[in-house]
């Protein structure tokens, strides 16, 4: 399948320490799955269990890699009125 016609996500997940995890995937459904299981990111696996908490769609994997860098780069506070919808506090 070409890039182009995957559906990837950029997501941010609340691990069970509260702290914010950000990614992407073109499966997201199976990679929550798989942070849950210890097979994602180093990150995650000591802080089980991970919710979803936010996701937007993007047109490509280089669309939402550079969102994702995007909301990496934002505070902790930024990051909660993101997910809370409060954009116009970013």
């Amino acid at each position: 399948m070409q890039d182009h016609l995957k559906n990837w996500q950029v997501y941010i997940l609340r691990c069970g320490d509260d702290s914010l995890y950000t990614g992407i995937s073109n499966d997201l459904e199976k990679r929550i799955k798989a942070h849950n299981e210890k097979r994602g990111a180093r990150y995650t696996r000591a802080r089980l269990p991970v919710k979803l908490v936010y996701r937007e769609s993007a047109d490509s994997r280089s669309t939402a890699s550079q969102r994702e860098l995007a909301i990496k780069k934002l505070t902790r506070e930024q990051k909660l009125s993101l997910i809370s919808g409060q954009t116009e506090k970013l």
